[in-house]
């Protein structure tokens, strides 16, 4: 689980696991894979273990998933 402390300014990488994130290198968001749409940190709700990508929120998610994204 991210820590306020594991944030700063810039994006950060992670891994994304099954309901919980890996923080690889600090930052304070992640860019959404469909929408390139900057998700701050505390934000981030929906993301693909499989494709390793967030997204800012469920409809970005959907898209991806149906292959329109």
């Amino acid at each position: 689980m991210l820590k306020k402390t594991d944030r700063q300014p810039g994006e950060a990488k992670i891994r994304y696991l099954d309901a919980d994130l890996e923080l690889l290198s600090p930052g304070d968001y992640v860019l959404c894979a469909v929408t390139g749409r900057k998700i701050p940190i505390a934000a981030l709700r929906y993301w693909s273990v499989d494709h390793q990508e967030a997204y800012i929120d469920a409809a970005a998610a959907a898209t991806r998933m149906s292959g329109k994204g």
